[in-house]
């Protein structure tokens, strides 16, 4: 029993991320109704951005590593905003009403740039933060087993949690979470009542950047490397996630993706790790096959 609380606390911080990253998904998502693979290429943008921005800080400009890491978490904010503006500009906001396999190709194309940028600017290497806060925290005992967590990864889940409750107070409470609510339902009739729908798209897609980068600085925090191909892997299952229907709500998106993450760890402790991908992929592929149709938008 304590195994597999452990198995489940480690899957906390694997569904932080997943959830942070779906929350900013089913956001311009609900605007869109479109799959957007950019997405995850902004989260692992951010992390590679975080490590160079790390590295050069703290080889070139020789400063300390706590200083050389938030240099290297300000680039990541940066050139991930940078990237999302452009992306706002010039793919979402033209592409935004055309056919839903053009968005598609477009953000596919997005995410290869943003792959082969973090691969060319990286050299091909694979650079390494050192271990951040050492020392575990224990939660109780069973039979010798110990539960517990790094505080790397109590620090990223409650960072994770904390944005995300923000977001979602925003997003249900806040007049901004209106004005987007009454876009997603009918762009067309928010426009005659005065609210601009390509501004609230570009908001839209800053505030989803914003939260993508910032579940990138910290899942490369905690790994300590952001691979190349990560933004594939962790966009293609918050896509599936999305298309099952869960993106209507940000909410509802971010449960389903940590119920991802947590699926995903307990998978890790028992069955063999280079089939957990594809078993998972597999799953979310069948259970849209079989999702029985297209569910009315506007239940908030």
């Amino acid at each position: 029993m304590a195994y597999f609380a452990q198995q489940v606390a480690n899957g906390l911080h694997s569904a932080a991320l997943y959830a942070l990253l779906a929350y900013g998904y089913a956001l311009v998502y609900g605007l869109t109704r479109r799959a957007n693979f950019a997405h995850g290429a902004l989260f692992a943008f951010a992390g590679q951005m975080l490590v160079l921005g790390a590295v050069f800080g703290y080889r070139e400009l020789w400063l300390t590593l706590p200083a050389a890491l938030a240099f290297g978490a300000t680039s990541a904010f940066v050139f991930s905003g940078l990237a999302g503006h452009l992306l706002g500009r010039r793919v979402f906001a033209p592409l935004a009403t055309a056919s839903p396999n053009a968005f598609l190709v477009a953000t596919l194309a997005a995410m290869i740039v943003l792959i082969e940028l973090g691969r060319i600017a990286a050299d091909t290497r694979d650079w390494w933060l050192p271990p951040l806060l050492p020392g575990q925290i224990a939660f109780f005992a069973s039979d010798g087993f110990v539960v517990s967590l790094t505080r790397i990864q109590i620090a990223g889940i409650a960072g994770a949690l904390m944005a995300l409750a923000a977001a979602e107070i925003i997003v249900s409470r806040g007049r901004a979470g209106r004005i987007w609510r009454a876009a997603c339902d009918d762009a067309l009739a928010a426009a005659l009542l005065g609210v601009d729908p390509r501004r609230v798209l570009m908001a839209t897609v800053a505030a989803a950047t914003a939260l993508a980068a910032f579940g990138g600085v910290l899942a490369t925090l905690h790994y300590g490397n952001m691979s190349f191909g990560a933004g594939l892997t962790y966009g293609l299952k918050v896509v599936f996630v999305a298309a099952l229907g869960a993106g209507g709500r940000p909410l509802n998106a971010a449960l389903g993706a940590a119920a991802v993450g947590l699926a995903e760890a307990l998978w890790t402790a028992w069955l063999p790790l280079e089939w957990r991908d594809t078993v998972i992929l597999g799953v979310l592929s069948l259970l849209l096959i079989l999702k029985p149709g297209d569910r009315a938008s506007g239940q908030w």
